[in-house]
């Protein structure tokens, strides 16, 4: 499927083309026990790098079961500013689920599956949208933790149609490649490239982003 998005005029003629900068700040860790949260504010500069696409503030609680599950309940809101000035609003309430695989070839394959439900202020309806991750990351020395190398893919599936515009069936990809440097205690930042393939019927987009990530854990 990727080769095929990626394939020489393959897509490349009916699809739109922008470079972009994604920045995410997230706090996360523990309340009291098992009982975890996170917490996250995203800007994304879009057209060429020169004004913000969107904004998204998320938010979650959830319950850590073991070391390699925990399940949490979200919300986010979603600015979405437009050139006549006025922006528009998503609102999304989403229920996630964590999950570390394993760890073959030295490193560590873990899996976000997330269903939202999502609502705008230009339209009626709740679009309901399935979202899952598999990222795998290794470090790049033996032993090491210092610095990993990072991949991950994410796929997205519209449920339903809305008065706003989702269309059911395939929504989007988004691929990334990259580095997770270890910082202070727990916190880490990644920081790579991320492909960013949109697919809403007659809308097709590419979006090629500098992402930049700083995950703050305690």
């Amino acid at each position: 499927m990727i080769g095929f998005l990626l394939a020489p005029g393959s897509v490349k003629a009916a699809t739109a083309e922008d470079e972009q900068v994604w920045m995410n700040l997230t706090a996360m860790g523990a309340v009291t026990g098992d009982l975890i949260y996170f917490t996250e504010v995203q800007p994304r500069i879009g057209n060429g790098v020169s004004r913000i696409d969107q904004t998204i503030l998320r938010g979650a609680v959830g319950w850590k079961f073991s070391r390699s599950l925990s399940v949490y309940q979200g919300y986010a809101h979603v600015v979405l500013p437009t050139q006549a000035g006025r922006d528009v609003n998503e609102e999304r309430s989403f229920q996630q689920v964590n999950w570390t695989i394993g760890k073959p070839w030295q490193g560590e394959l873990s899996s976000r599956t997330r269903l939202e439900q999502r609502w705008r202020s230009d339209g009626g309806g709740i679009g309901w949208r399935l979202r899952e991750m598999l990222r795998y990351e290794k470090p790049l020395k033996p032993a090491g933790e210092a610095i990993n190398a990072l991949a991950y893919a994410e796929g997205f599936a519209a449920l339903n149609n809305t008065g706003w515009g989702q269309k059911a069936g395939f929504d989007q990809l988004r691929s990334f490649v990259g580095a997770e440097i270890k910082l202070m205690g727990k916190s880490t930042t990644e920081i790579g490239y991320l492909n960013q393939y949109i697919d809403q019927g007659s809308a097709k987009r590419m979006n090629h982003v500098a992402s930049i990530t700083l995950f703050f854990r305690h």
